[in-house]
């Protein structure tokens, strides 16, 4: 299958806006030259593609995020100086669409500094008519993938949690992300119940 990607013609020149809601907020991989709380309107962040080479396996497939349709999300804008801009996409392509589970899209987010701007950024929303789309699982059948998850990139228990530890350095909340992520949490160290420092 191959990878649903922009074309050359869709990236003006100048700096490259990336919008990050998942691992790329605590590893972009990548050189920027400035790093922005931002919000994205129309998708959501959700643990809805199933994993079957960074957290998993197609017989044992962990879940790992993607943007969803409708909602909101908040994460990180990364700006990319205009001379790594074409070495960042190829880049990101080899890192996300390894198996073309997302599209490449270029989405309005808006920047939470103090000029309130809005950039057209690169961002990587999920295919939902692929095979790795999982859609809208419950708590249960989360925590029963990310429990058995673990790919070339490592643990899937990792990612959630890396990923959750990151969202609350930025100072928000993902409620159903940061209820995972206790689950998690009990499920390895079920002892250390009131302990907060492995999330």
């Amino acid at each position: 299958m191959s990878s649903i990607t922009l074309q050359d013609t869709e990236f003006p020149t100048g700096d490259l806006w990336v919008f990050g809601y998942g691992s790329l907020i605590w590893r972009p991989g990548f050189e920027f030259i400035e790093r922005v709380p931002a919000r994205l309107i129309g998708e959501h962040r959700a643990l809805c593609v199933y994993s079957f080479v960074h957290r998993g396996t197609p017989e044992k497939p962990g879940l790992v995020l993607g943007l969803d349709r409708g909602g909101a999300c908040r994460g990180i804008a990364f700006r990319v100086a205009e001379k790594h801009r074409s070495a960042t996409i190829a880049y990101l392509r080899e890192r996300e669409q390894v198996t073309s589970v997302y599209r490449e899209v270029k989405r309005s987010v808006w920047l939470e500094n103090e000029a309130r701007q809005r950039v057209s950024a690169l961002a990587y929303v999920v295919d939902r008519g692929h095979v790795q789309y999982a859609g809208r699982l419950t708590l249960a059948e989360q925590l029963r993938h990310v429990l058995q998850g673990h790919g070339q990139s490592g643990i899937n228990r990792d990612y959630v949690l890396a990923t959750v530890k990151a969202i609350e350095a930025e100072g928000f909340r993902d409620p159903q992300l940061h209820q995972l992520a206790m689950m998690l949490h009990d499920q390895h160290v079920p002892a250390a119940r009131d302990s907060k420092s492995n999330l």
